[in-house]
């Protein structure tokens, strides 16, 4: 599984980013990013956690 933000969605809260900062964090534009690789086993709860926290539901997980 990989995680996606829509960038043009995002507000850069940066609340995925305290949860899940293995995964996401703030680009130089203030918005969040995700890293290209699959999600491990062992992170996919708090990326799961970290979308379903999102203000603004830009985050997917697929």
């Amino acid at each position: 599984m990989k995680a996606k933000v829509d960038q043009d969605i995002c507000i850069g809260c940066g609340l995925c980013e305290s949860i899940c900062p293995e995964i996401f964090s703030l680009n130089d534009d203030g918005v969040a990013q995700a890293v290209e690789e699959e999600i491990g086993e062992d992170l996919l709860e708090s990326a799961t956690e970290a979308r379903d926290s999102c203000p603004v539901e830009c985050i997917n997980i697929e």
